[in-house]
């Protein structure tokens, strides 16, 4: 048995000659929806880098969908390039076991639809990869040096490329951070909902909410958030590279979001943001505890 099959329990394991083993994870994997719910969230940017790599960028991939009277196998495509319309053409990269309608080395296109993960190389670091990832945490933190070796590749925390907008909770952060560096105030307080902060923290306390209260409060979080950044200055991330590893989904407009940022010295540091999802797209409320 290969190496990467002692790192299972419950995951199907396939053996393959010459190439990596094939590993299965169900489908209600929390870890691996996640996974490819983030691909094809930061897909934008595979493409703006297959359309113009930077210098180092050594290597492309993407991970696709494809059935076959009723059977599913998620192969990995080398080459890959997309057409004006946004479907994707490929070499299929690792020899198929569940499929028989493709075999290794066959040039293919699928809809972008089938897409389930994608993956740069830069510099010997794994950009994207996130299915990679889910297979990676799913192992015990002793194994996975191990696996990193298997692979080839130096796995850290990685860099994720949501595009900074208000349409996910991710972006929102983004959005925020953005407004630090541009040193805009207003900006910054745009990306906020201090209402919804109120309320929530107001809902700790053992006592009813009343409107007028959670509109104070809402004015003091506001004043208090500005007087820091005008006393202590804007936050400065330049030159972080950063990943949002989790999702806590509290309720379907409240999710806790895990941030990690990793500085040009190595080091890096995590953090849980709060984010909302208002009439207006998701903002930013404060750090959970």
């Amino acid at each position: 048995m290969g190496l990467l099959s002692r790192f299972f329990g419950k995951n199907k394991v396939v053996e393959r000659t010459a190439e990596p083993d094939l590993v299965y994870i169900p489908n209600e994997d929390e870890r691996m929806n996640w996974a490819i719910e983030k691909a094809g969230l930061t897909l934008w940017y595979f493409e703006e880098s297959l359309k113009s790599p930077d210098a180092g960028q050594e290597y492309f991939s993407i991970k696709v969908m494809i059935e076959d009277a009723g059977r599913v196998e998620h192969i990995w495509l080398t080459a890959p390039d997309f057409d004006e319309e946004g479907n994707l053409y490929g070499e299929v990269g690792n020899e198929p076991v569940q499929i028989k309608t493709v075999k290794l080395g066959q040039k293919i296109g699928v809809m972008r639809s089938m897409i389930s993960d994608w993956m740069i190389v830069e510099k010997g670091r794994l950009i994207g990869g996130y299915t990679i990832r889910a297979i990676r945490e799913g192992i015990p933190e002793s194994d996975r040096p191990a696996f990193d070796e298997s692979i080839g590749l130096h796995v850290d925390a990685g860099v994720d490329h949501f595009k900074a907008d208000f349409n996910t909770p991710e972006g929102a952060i983004l959005s925020l951070e953005e407004a630090y560096q541009e040193n805009d105030i207003d900006k910054a307080l745009f990306c906020k909902d201090f209402y919804q902060e109120a309320k929530l923290m107001l809902s700790t306390l053992d006592f009813q909410m009343e409107e007028e209260m959670i509109i104070s409060t809402s004015e003091a979080l506001a004043l208090s958030f500005v007087n820091y950044i005008e006393k202590e200055g804007m936050p400065d991330f330049s030159n972080i590279s950063r990943a949002f590893t989790n999702r806590e989904k509290v309720d379907e407009n409240y999710w806790i979001i895990t941030e990690v940022c990793t500085y040009p010295d190595g080091g890096s540091s995590e953090q849980r943001l709060q984010t909302y999802k208002t009439t207006q797209g998701w903002r930013v409320l404060g750090v959970a505890s």
